[in-house]
């Protein structure tokens, strides 16, 4: 049963998608009428409203003969701009060519974005009777963006014109286009000749963000081993400040060998340590199947401060679980911000990896850690004891879970912030 009203659905909505596109709201109103007439004219002896049912048909049909040979030839490219922001509008240009012999009037443009319907599994869920409400919430949910219909009056033959259009990104990731879709009305105004030109695009959309009062991230400064090379690579490189002569005890690596040739006396490289404060903020990604709001509402959270965190005089590093544990650095020559916000753009929930893999990264960097920020999307044993450890180890560690309902067993001074009311738990920090 559900997997037949799953096909009913999807074709009706595509049925629903067609007629939109084909008929011209002058169009839509007479397909209006003319479901009207047919119900109320079924009985032709006790009415004549058949009469006017037989009358918009034969008005319909024509039109849709006539769309088909008002459709025009074209040539489309597509201006993007290389990033946006999810729940914010956007601008892009349509560079739109008339390839054909005769002029094109009253033109409809629509850009088409990759539209995900959803999965027979998200279709069905917990309702006994599957709705097609239900299925048009679901298709709202899984919609990436949109955007606006663009009119244009008429464009001559050989004639290019740019179009300035505007969209918005709905969630974060990758907004996918298409191709372009061009209408052309026919002479009664009533149905429209549809062209669709092929042509893939893709832009990166980058998580929403809120805004932050002045982030003040507690600790000193520690030894860094290593250095700033460290923290984009493994190994014992150090910062090297210059040659000296050999002092007993030194490491035989650390000679320099062609000074000593020349010299005749033992010389060493010098290295210095630095110290600097490293940060550390920490993605949860271990949200269950049914806390995709609380999910999104988190890496939006971590984005924010992502951005806001000044990196200049620090090291951030962003630490998450995929199909295995990943750790961004940012600061210092090395990642910038925005390029934090590019990864947290892909990230998704993690479905095949136990917790603990986050909390062995988060120990293997903790001696060198000066503060830590968890963006949490619950609170049970394993995320207590993280926690404990980590403060155990000496580091300052802000908690924000953010959860439908305050977890029972949360601490006080853990921050608890509600989706869709993200930006008023944030203003307390």
């Amino acid at each position: 049963m559900r997997a037949f009203l799953y096909r009913v659905y999807r074709a009706l909505a595509a049925l629903v998608r067609w007629s939109r596109r084909t008929f011209t709201p002058a169009g839509t109103l007479a397909l209006a009428a003319l479901v009207l007439t047919g119900v109320f004219g079924i009985d032709t002896t006790q009415s004549t409203a058949y009469r006017l049912f037989a009358f918009l048909a034969v008005l319909l049909a024509v039109a849709l003969v006539g769309a088909r040979f008002a459709r025009g030839r074209f040539a489309v490219r597509r201006e993007l701009p290389r990033l946006v922001s999810a729940g914010e509008p956007f601008t892009y240009r349509l560079v739109l060519a008339n390839r054909g012999a005769r002029p094109a009037r009253a033109l409809s443009i629509i850009d088409d974005l990759h539209e995900d319907a959803p999965a027979l599994a998200q279709f069905s869920g917990r309702w006994r009777v599957p709705t097609y409400r239900r299925w048009q919430a679901l298709a709202a949910r899984n919609r990436a963006g949109r955007v606006d219909v663009h009119a244009w009056a008429a464009l001559a033959p050989g004639a290019v014109v740019e179009l300035p259009m505007q969209g918005r990104a709905l969630r974060r990731g990758r907004l996918r286009f298409t191709g372009v879709s061009i209408g052309c009305d026919e002479p009664l105004g009533l149905a429209r000749g549809i062209v669709r030109v092929p042509l893939e695009a893709s832009l990166t959309v980058l998580p929403q963000r809120y805004r932050l009062p002045p982030v003040h991230l507690p600790g000193g400064r520690r030894l860094q081993q290593g250095g700033v090379a460290l923290a984009s690579s493994v190994g014992d490189s150090e910062e090297f400040i210059g040659l000296r002569d050999y002092r007993p005890g030194d490491m035989l690596q650390r000679v320099h060998w062609k000074s000593f040739a020349r010299t005749g006396r033992p010389v060493v490289r010098e290295y210095q340590d630095e110290y600097f404060e490293r940060h550390a903020l920490v993605l949860d990604t271990f949200a269950g199947a049914g806390d995709d709001a609380a999910f999104e509402e988190a890496v939006a959270v971590a984005a924010s401060f992502a951005c806001t965190i000044d990196t200049q005089e620090c090291l951030l590093d962003l630490m998450f679980v995929g199909t295995e544990a990943h750790t961004y650095t940012a600061g210092r020559g090395l990642l910038s911000a925005g390029s934090l916000l590019e990864v947290l753009a892909g990230v998704r929930r993690c479905e095949d990896q136990p917790f603990r893999v986050l909390a062995e990264a988060l120990r293997a960097r903790a001696g060198g850690m000066t503060g830590c920020i968890c963006v949490l999307v619950g609170w049970d044993r394993d995320r207590a004891d993280l926690v404990d450890a980590l403060r155990a180890r000496g580091a300052a560690v802000r908690v924000l879970c953010v959860a439908a309902a305050r977890p029972a067993a949360a601490p006080s001074w853990v921050t608890h912030l509600v989706p869709g009311r993200i930006q008023e738990g944030l203003a307390a920090l």
